[in-house]
């Protein structure tokens, strides 16, 4: 960080301090609860748009900044996370950069500037049932008649599914290639006879995220983002730009240790504050030197990235340490709440307001989304270690 940036930093959290909607803090990539806080995401997406704090790396005719440096991105992610407020809606981020790098000047003049002023929401339609982790595995299929594509398939997990207007949306359009490079990127209109969209109540009582079916969906085959055969790899470029948001992660986990020493000021074992109990301080002190660790981590990870050094599982080292970590620090507040650390949000005795249920629920959703723990542990030892491959 340099004074430049510490400037910037100060400035950005005076935004937020002014202009954050007034939305309830939900651990985790949650969606809108209702009309009123999805009218309020639109909002505040446009202005973190236009004051140049999302959206900054665009080329300069659509908004984009030349004073701008990833750098000012990752201090914009950490002080959204700092404030625990939502920033750039992630399907629209991924697919105007899948436009910005691919997509034909049409596209991009026909929905980059509304993406800027949140008027499109969009969603990522890519992970499907069975083709999760292993992405490239997907069965969607996108059948050539003529001018348009006719689309057949399911897709699952899709974060705003139900109230994205577009949908950036992976397809094998040649069966018999490499399941690598039989993959296109197209753009989808939700609102397409044919697209069913089905939200799924979580472990957390809501929902988030969405089962989406294609029923012989007609799509032009101008709508493709790229070429043929092209979707891995813009499906790849694009979740690159995610780096910047890595250093977020550990601002989230401060800030739940903060929250979980707290609590343990103000519950008590055997009549005294938890936090006299040895174990308590042990358990804590563990987590801030596991915190510690992880800063450190990210910190080199990041200054490889920016130097052009990444490893190839970097990103693994950091996404294990960050989702394993959050899952114990939530399970220990949840143990330390006792009865009251169960209870939901309203519930009247609910241990702040349920805030360490929900914080519960979702650390384990962290340990699957973007590769589970288990794929991230193989991804360290084959990729970096050298170590042998699993039999397939």
């Amino acid at each position: 960080m340099t004074d430049t940036l510490d400037d910037f930093r100060a400035e950005v959290r005076a935004f937020i301090a002014e202009h954050a909607p007034d939305i309830p803090y939900r651990a985790g990539v949650r969606s809108a609860d209702n009309e009123t806080e999805f009218a309020a995401l639109q909002r505040w997406t446009g202005q973190l748009y236009e004051a140049g704090y999302v959206g900054a790396d665009w080329p300069a005719e659509f908004g984009g900044r030349e004073d701008r440096t990833p750098g000012h991105a990752i201090v914009v992610a950490e002080e959204l996370a700092r404030a625990q407020v939502p920033g750039g809606q992630s399907g629209s981020v991924l697919a105007a950069r899948a436009l910005i790098d691919f997509g034909t000047d049409e596209q991009r003049h026909r929905h980059l500037p509304k993406i800027r002023a949140g008027e499109e929401f969009w969603c990522q339609l890519f992970s499907e049932p069975g083709a999760g982790s292993d992405l490239a595995s997907l069965r969607t299929r996108a059948v050539r008649d003529g001018d348009n594509y006719v689309i057949d398939g399911q897709k699952v997990w899709t974060t705003d599914g139900h109230w994205a207007r577009y949908g950036y949306l992976l397809a094998r359009t040649d069966p018999d290639a490499p399941k690598h490079k039989g993959i296109s990127a197209f753009i989808l209109d939700m609102s397409a006879p044919g697209v069913s969209v089905r939200p799924l109540r979580e472990l957390t009582g809501t929902s988030d995220f969405n089962e989406v079916f294609f029923d012989a969906v007609t799509v032009p085959a101008d709508a493709m983002i790229g070429a043929p055969g092209q979707g891995w790899v813009i499906a790849n470029a694009t979740l690159a730009h995610e780096r910047t948001n890595v250093g977020a992660v550990v601002v989230k986990l401060r800030a739940a240790l903060d929250a979980l020493i707290d609590l343990a000021r103000r519950v008590e074992i055997g009549g005294r504050p938890a936090i006299e109990s040895d174990r308590v301080r042990d358990r804590t002190g563990e987590f801030s030197a596991r915190v510690e660790a992880l800063s450190a981590l990210t910190g080199a990870n990041l200054t490889r990235w920016l130097r052009g050094g990444e490893r190839m599982h970097d990103a693994a080292m950091g996404k294990l340490m960050f989702s394993e970590l959050n899952l114990e620090i939530a399970s220990f507040a949840v143990e330390l709440g006792g009865e009251a650390g169960v209870l939901v949000e309203g519930d009247a005795a609910a241990l702040d307001d349920g805030r360490w249920q929900d914080e519960w629920l979702y650390a384990r959703a962290f340990t699957i989304a973007g590769g589970s723990s288990e794929i991230m542990r193989n991804m360290i030892a084959e990729r970096g270690l050298g170590l042998p491959r699993d039999r397939r």
